[in-house]
């Protein structure tokens, strides 16, 4: 059993937010909202193949180009104020339903806590003020100031600069499976959050799992001193 982190690093899209409210502007646009996971895989995939070679876009530029495409592939158009209030709701998100109470305990506990996103800091900042949880995270770290998007392992070990203590000592918690293989590379500890679906055996394994945000708290302050 490893030893309790002196600090976690929360993931913040999907980990604490879900995207799915996102999926109403897709529909005005006329398109479906199954194909929100989709965009969403899709900007990843072009933030992932960015940092392989050195280099960085915002997420929002990424995902604004990524729904050109979608739209392009199914033959509709948008407005820009449209396709403006899709990207905006980036910084609206409803927390999931437990978000709250872990995010709670694991400060309450005396860790440290980083918000460490591939989004903006400017939609980060009003995601965590908009859920009453700014409070609770000491830093708002973002891949932007990095100038590379995670997985690169300059992200977590930023992140580990930020909250003050060596990466060892820092654990992600995040509900995807690459960033907390990343994380592991990158020397820190790791939590996935499952929700429901199984951790990929082709990647490094995580120090904790569990099901909930809730559930990946308690696990952690269960972790011996």
């Amino acid at each position: 059993m490893p030893a309790r982190p002196a600090a976690i690093a929360f993931d913040v899209i999907e980990t604490l937010f879900p995207i799915e409210p996102l999926g109403a502007g897709l529909e005005a646009m006329g398109l479906p909202r199954a194909l929100l996971q989709g965009w969403f895989a899709a900007s990843l995939r072009d933030s992932f193949s960015l940092a392989a070679i050195g280099a960085f876009q915002p997420l929002r530029a990424v995902m604004e180009a990524n729904l050109d495409d979608l739209l392009a592939r199914h033959g509709r158009s948008a407005p820009a104020a449209k396709k403006a209030a899709v990207l905006d709701g980036m910084g609206s998100l409803p927390p999931h339903g437990d978000a709250a109470e872990a995010v709670t305990r694991l400060a309450d506990a005396g860790l440290t806590l980083v918000a460490l996103s591939n989004g903006g800091a400017e939609a980060t900042e009003a995601l965590l003020s908009g859920a009453g949880l700014r409070d609770r995270f000491s830093q708002v770290v973002t891949t932007a100031e990095i100038g590379l998007s995670k997985p690169r392992r300059e992200v977590y070990l930023g992140a580990a600069e930020r909250a003050g203590t060596d990466p060892a000592r820092l654990m992600l918690v995040a509900t995807h499976p690459w960033d907390t293989n990343g994380a592991k590379a990158a020397g820190l500890m790791a939590g996935f959050v499952a929700r429901g679906r199984p951790y990929p055996s082709i990647l490094t394994p995580p120090d904790l799992q569990a099901e909930s945000l809730a559930g990946i708290a308690g696990s952690i302050i269960a972790l011996p001193g």
